[in-house]
């Protein structure tokens, strides 16, 4: 006796007639109706259904291939309930919440797989079979995968076909999968998810392996990444914007003073302490409201960040330097003195500043960073007092030296908030992307 089963579809394909308890009878057009109706009716209540058949052969035949496979007498279906954990609806509504759009690939049938979006209410967009997605070239497919949620009766180069027309329309794709069928796809997706009682290809192919069997777990962990590259920006922007500021100043000071703004060694203690500052960035605080956008590096945004806010800081510097030269007629290791001071202020409290499109005032840093920064100034605006200053040729600054830096200082903080704002204003927000 051969007995097989596969998908409902492909059973009846191969089955000639019905067995039933009163003996087998042809498997006729009224026969094929009431099985379909029941193949419906199994998979509205999401069953998940295969197939089983008989057919005797040859006793002599024990070498059983594919032209064995036919005139099969169909004996019904063997059902599989799988419904969803109970967390699921409330996860996929906080995803949907933080801009990812989920989208359903399986080779289940339409039906099974509509009784699943419906318990978890995942409102059905429109849906794709197999069959429609074999007629379809990549261009028509990019745009049937944009509309659609539900793809059904997929097969696995087709799981591929649709991860790589949704990354085709400018989205970063995750697939999330278990099974055989599932490692071509989490090949090819940005971001390939399985979990850890799936199968050994399957974890092989993907990217991260779920220990804990809840979606809530993909919400944390894209929230956690958005954190990280907000965080992440902050200290490029505020890198690159005071590095080039302080270069155009250096260059542009070269001109017309007859000294360096600031020696080689007080540059490598300058940067040593400014550096030290920014290390609790990654523990900075972001917003709930930042964190509900999908977001891309943008190094557009790097570039006329580090163009705007270089300028703005070089013309403070060159304010400084021309107010302690030409009108404070300051000796050169009073200038370098007060020059290390400002830049050490204006560098590191801007980060107070750009940490947010927000006004500073209204968007608290976390307590480690604002902590450190300012106790780096502090140090900062002390060293040229200590004994060892004359070790870095620093000497102690007057009254009126001190308030000129102070001033400056935080003229430019002002300056930089009003900058901050305009520049947001006129691109947008920053580093956002398709879901």
């Amino acid at each position: 006796m051969l007995f097989v089963q596969i998908a409902p579809e492909d059973i009846l394909r191969l089955s000639s007639s019905l067995d039933t308890p009163a003996g087998p009878r042809p498997l006729d057009a009224p026969a094929r109706a009431e099985v379909a109706g029941l193949f419906e009716t199994l998979g509205a209540q999401g069953l998940r259904l295969l197939g089983v058949a008989t057919r005797r052969i040859d006793d002599a035949n024990t070498d059983v291939s594919a032209s064995d496979e036919h005139d099969f007498a169909f004996a019904g279906f063997v059902a599989f309930a799988d419904p969803p954990k109970q967390s699921t609806a409330a996860a996929l509504a906080s995803l949907a919440e933080h801009g990812v759009a989920v989208k359903i690939v399986t080779g289940d049938n339409e039906a099974v797989t509509r009784h699943l979006c419906e318990a978890l209410q995942i409102p059905v967009d429109s849906v794709l079979v197999g069959t429609q997605i074999a007629l379809l070239d990549d261009a028509g497919l990019r745009a049937a995968a944009a509309r659609a949620n539900l793809f059904c009766r997929v097969t696995p180069e087709q799981k591929s076909r649709v991860v790589r027309a949704l990354q085709a329309n400018g989205h970063v794709v995750g697939y999330l999968g278990d099974g055989i069928n599932d490692a071509p796809p989490l090949h090819c997706a940005d971001v390939g998810i399985s979990v850890d009682s799936a199968v050994d290809v399957a974890k092989q192919a993907a990217d991260l392996v779920l220990l804990r069997h809840d979606l809530a777990v993909l919400r944390d962990g894209i929230r956690e990444g958005r954190r990280t590259l907000i965080n992440v920006n902050k200290y490029v922007l505020m890198a690159t914007s005071s590095n080039f500021g302080n270069m155009l100043s250096m260059a542009a000071a070269s001109l017309f003073l007859p000294f360096l703004p600031m020696r080689p060694v007080q540059i490598l203690l300058n940067n040593f302490l400014y550096d030290l500052s920014e290390l609790p960035i990654p523990t900075d605080r972001v917003d709930d409201v930042d964190l509900l956008a999908p977001r891309r590096w943008d190094s557009g945004l790097v570039r006329s960040f580090m163009l705007s806010f270089g300028l703005l800081s070089s013309a403070f510097d060159l304010l400084a330097f021309a107010l302690l030269y030409f009108v404070m007629h300051t000796p050169a290791a009073v200038f370098q003195s007060a020059w290390f001071i400002q830049s050490m202020a204006t560098q590191i409290l801007v980060i107070f500043v750009i940490r947010s499109t927000r006004p500073a005032w209204r968007d608290r840093p976390s307590a480690a960073l604002a902590v450190t920064s300012l106790a780096v100034v502090c140090i900062a605006v002390a060293v040229p007092f200590l004994p060892a200053a004359a070790a870095f040729g620093f000497v102690a600054l007057d009254w009126p030296v001190l308030a000129l830096v102070t001033a400056l200082t935080l003229a430019y903080l002002t300056a930089a908030e009003f900058a901050k704002h305009r520049f947001h204003r006129a691109r947008g927000p920053a580093g956002t992307a398709p879901p």
